[in-house]
């Protein structure tokens, strides 16, 4: 009787030996599931605005540079380095604030200040998106290479600013818009005036948006010492919001004139101004929902300077 019993013991012992692995497996598989939510919330990709904000100035200065027709090779790496470097700028932002995130209320679930990935864990995956980016950019001419290297210390240096200067905005715009000389370099080999005019009109665009941006946390960061544009402000902070995006639009103007562009572009201009002005209508109580929407509303604006842009060219080759 004995052998007869332990058979099934037996069976049962190595089917439970089979189940525990499978268990185990399948929940190894959750946690790395789980876990690569949080990369890609950390990144970012789940909200796709900041990409959209640095792809606008990076196209336009594709377009430009390329006369309409920027070389295929040129397209993809640019565009595909604005999604890893907005991504690693995401990343850097949130270890830079990690101490202030959980006391911002908008901020407090972010990945690393609710304790889902370590500080250790977020500079790896710096690290990686900007080596990744910088094995694309090798692929291109030693100008756009050396200019890179300007870009990804900017990238990595934006976010510790907002402790020491109530100007980080400025500083945004010029990382935001580094993609146009290096757009420029790429596609001529050269930053002619026109690049330098294209990158002063993102400074100023990114001053507007970023400081309507600024104004949805500006209570929380009062509170926890943070700077911005919106408090340096102050009561002015609708009145310089509209003051930069008409440098932006007169800039923007400037170099479509430097250009020789046609109609159609300055049709884009004036959709833009009109955006413009709807955010104005957006911000006019200050309150953190329609600071927000204008903030958001700067993808239209970016997209129908744009829009106008490669259309200009378009109508010109037919």
């Amino acid at each position: 009787m004995g052998p007869a019993h332990g058979v099934p013991a037996a069976r049962q012992a190595a089917a439970g030996e089979r189940v525990l692995p499978a268990r185990h497996w399948r929940l190894q598989t959750v946690i790395a599931v789980m876990k690569l939510r949080d990369y890609a919330q950390l990144m970012r990709l789940h909200r796709p605005i900041g990409i959209l904000l640095l792809l606008w100035p990076t196209l336009w200065g594709l377009w430009f540079a390329g006369e309409g027709r920027p070389d295929l090779h040129i397209f993809i790496v640019f565009v595909l380095g604005v999604v890893l470097m907005r991504s690693a700028g995401c990343v850097i932002n949130d270890y830079a604030d990690r101490d202030f995130d959980p006391h911002v209320e908008r901020t407090r679930e972010r990945p690393i200040a609710a304790g889902r990935v370590s500080p250790r864990e977020a500079l790896a995956l710096f690290a990686v998106l900007c080596l990744v980016a910088f094995a694309l950019v090798l692929t291109l001419n030693p100008l756009t290479i050396l200019l890179s290297l300007a870009g990804a210390f900017l990238a990595a240096s934006y976010p510790f600013l907002k402790r020491y200067t109530h100007l980080p905005q400025f500083y945004l715009g010029v990382a935001f818009g580094w993609g146009i000389p290096m757009a420029f370099a790429a596609q001529t080999g050269s930053v002619p005036p026109l690049a330098w005019v294209l990158f002063a009109a993102n400074v100023f665009w990114s001053v507007a948006y970023d400081t309507a941006y600024a104004m949805v946390d500006r209570e929380d960061d009062l509170k926890v010492g943070v700077k911005s544009t919106a408090i340096l402000f102050g009561r002015y902070d609708r009145l310089l919001i509209g003051v930069f995006h008409a440098l932006t639009i007169a800039l923007l103007a400037i170099a479509g004139a430097l250009a020789a562009r046609g109609f159609l572009y300055y049709v884009g201009l004036a959709a833009a101004a009109l955006f413009a002005l709807y955010q104005q209508y957006l911000i006019r109580s200050r309150e953190r929902d329609g600071c927000f929407k204008a903030f958001l509303d700067n993808n239209r604006f970016g997209a129908v300077v744009f829009a106008g842009l490669a259309l200009d060219y378009w109508s010109r080759v037919l």
